[in-house]
């Protein structure tokens, strides 16, 4: 038996969050310090908002410089563009922890 995906009539799913669409969410993603890691994740950001600015990065390197965390400010415009983006980026290979 599958649970129903479709919301109710007059149900609307973007009410069910915090977030109010549009607006800029940060995502904090960590992996190893090695080159093209800011590179890869800006990327894959473009990869769901197309208007990203990869200028507009935060990076973090780690106290021991084996990891670095990269902050992408992204226009979040629905839950499901977060999640498919949460999903790209833990699935990455560089990715060690994405918040």
């Amino acid at each position: 038996m599958s649970a129903s995906i479709t919301p109710p009539a007059g149900i609307d799913p973007r009410k069910d969050t915090l977030i109010e669409y549009p607006s800029v969410f940060p995502i904090k993603v960590m992996g190893a310090m090695v080159d093209g890691f800011a590179e890869a994740m800006c990327q894959v950001a473009l990869q769901f908002d197309p208007g990203f600015d990869p200028t507009t990065i935060e990076l973090r390197p780690s106290k021991g410089g084996n990891y670095l965390g990269v902050t992408l400010s992204i226009t979040a415009t629905s839950r499901e563009q977060l999640d498919d983006l949460y999903r790209a980026l833990t699935s990455h290979p560089m990715v060690k922890i994405v918040l």
